[in-house]
């Protein structure tokens, strides 16, 4: 097991990585404050994981709430079903929520954490690559809203992160392919090297090398972490974590929630992001280039949806917590490692990026 510190001053926590930690309770108990904990999971994860969990918290009262599995739920109905256990077991200031499953389940019990009597603790325990790389660590939280991904919520840091990378192991490609692109976006915006690794290793991180793995969930929580400690709610520098997001998100809720992973309009986002940064004189045709061959080694998509034109992308940006003034910020690469954001983007430069799709896809 590999051990990595968030470092936010008295509220700094460990992000715990290695294979078969799922019951080891000396994980858990030194932060669980009080008797209670509530596992909040969902429909996928609960039968192969559950009980693997609950064994490491026999010391406590433990109850579970069970949520659908899928970005369409992560709402505020849903939300309420967590809040509905905890007050139906009378769970007080003292309980500890424990969010067992992916992004989704991640986000919706920090964000009930944070809510929940004004605030009490949580531990995430991721279950996929992405949210063990990205979303279990930093402390956003959040459910999605209809007209916008993500723009109900709130910064609480968890107690601690316990990554398993053995559930990785019943992960469909598909959710592994999404998780490669967050993987991705750490080489982007501020690690070469790990990117240069990336180009050479990718393939073993699609046959799901432990090994490579465990580099990978590693090296971006550390570039996470790193970020995180330098600017925590997203007033600066933290941003450069959004590089594709802004497109991304506008591809995930035109489609509706769940036809899009999110990693998956990540990774069209992300060569659309470096495609503008192109066309602004930034980075190289041979770049994205580059780009663009590795996100197809990942199985990742190249072009946004078919159906999506500039009005559709360029009305959903505009509802997207990064915009300030009415004017869009985006992400964007001086070079490989090297992020930078603004609002200056020429909007005919834009345009010729969302109306590219095609022109993209036969590189």
């Amino acid at each position: 097991m590999n051990t990595l510190t968030v470092d936010l001053g008295d509220r700094s926590y460990p992000i715990f990585i290695g294979s078969g930690l799922l019951s080891d309770s000396s994980l858990y108990t030194p932060y669980i404050k009080g008797k209670q904990a509530l596992i909040v999971t969902n429909t996928t994860v609960a039968p192969l994981y559950l009980e693997q969990v609950k064994s490491a918290l026999t010391d406590f009262q433990v109850d579970v709430v069970v949520l659908p599995d899928g970005e369409q739920y992560k709402n505020l109905e849903t939300l309420n079903q967590i809040f509905d256990t905890l007050l139906e077991k009378q769970h007080n200031r003292t309980t500890t929520l424990i969010a067992l499953g992916g992004g989704v389940v991640g986000d919706m019990t920090g964000f009930a954490a944070a809510s929940y009597q004004r605030g009490v603790n949580f531990i995430q325990v991721p279950t996929t690559l992405l949210s063990q790389v990205d979303s279990s660590v930093g402390g956003k939280t959040g459910v999605n809203h209809p007209l916008g991904k993500n723009m109900i919520g709130a910064f609480h840091q968890p107690q601690c992160v316990i990554a398993d990378t053995r559930t990785l192991t019943t992960l469909p490609e598909r959710e592994l392919s999404a998780g490669v692109a967050e993987v991705i976006k750490y080489g982007l915006i501020c690690d070469s090297s790990f990117y240069g690794w990336l180009q050479e290793n990718t393939s073993l991180l699609m046959q799901c090398d432990s090994k490579a793995l465990a580099y990978a969930i590693e090296r971006s929580c550390q570039d996470k972490a790193d970020v995180v400690a330098q600017d925590e709610t997203e007033s600066g520098i933290r941003a450069i974590l959004n590089l594709g997001h802004t497109f991304g998100h506008a591809i995930e809720a035109h489609q509706g929630y769940g036809n899009w992973l999110h990693g998956e309009a990540v990774g069209a986002g992300m060569l659309m992001a470096a495609d503008l940064g192109c066309r602004m004189g930034d980075i190289s045709t041979q770049e994205v280039s580059e780009l663009r061959q590795l996100l197809i080694e990942a199985k990742l998509p190249v072009v946004g949806p078919v159906d999506m034109s500039i009005i559709d992308y360029t009305s959903r940006m505009q509802v997207d917590k990064k915009v300030l003034d009415g004017r869009i910020r985006l992400v964007l690469l001086k070079t490989i490692g090297e992020a930078y954001i603004t609002s200056d983007v020429p909007s005919d430069l834009l345009n010729q990026t969302l109306s590219a799709g095609e022109m993209l896809g036969q590189l």
